[in-house]
């Protein structure tokens, strides 16, 4: 098992820029790809970006792409997502997920993440 702990959101005014960290403790963390989705009040958890176990491999939602970044330092055992040129339809809770298979074409659908962290609120005002 892997256990997920988010952290670095908060309060941004639209354009600015934030990064959340996703730390992970337990089963080797390399063993994992890694993905970002968000939830907003009312809608569905929606998937935002994946990286592969050696990173190698990103994915990206088209709603932020070229705006997110996602990345990660298997020494630290720990991955990012710089979130830049917010915008406030961005405010939503973020999670982050490990996936021990590490899909290669499904890697959008929560179902296919094993582990969860517990979201961190990211709120840009207008």
């Amino acid at each position: 098992q892997v256990q997920l702990v988010e952290s670095g959101g908060g309060l941004v005014q639209a354009g600015g820029s934030l990064r959340l960290s996703c730390a992970a403790s337990g089963r080797t963390f390399r063993s994992y790809a890694i993905g970002w989705f968000r939830q907003a009040p009312g809608k569905e958890r929606e998937f935002v970006a994946r990286i592969t176990r050696s990173a190698i491999t990103t994915n990206y939602a088209d709603s932020v792409k070229d705006r997110f970044t996602i990345s990660r330092d298997n020494a630290k055992s720990t991955a990012y997502l710089q979130m830049n040129s917010l915008k406030p339809e961005d405010t939503a809770v973020y999670y982050c997920a490990a996936d021990d298979h590490e899909s290669r074409r499904s890697y959008y659908l929560k179902s296919e993440y094993d582990y969860w962290g517990q979201g961190t609120q990211v709120t840009v005002s207008s």
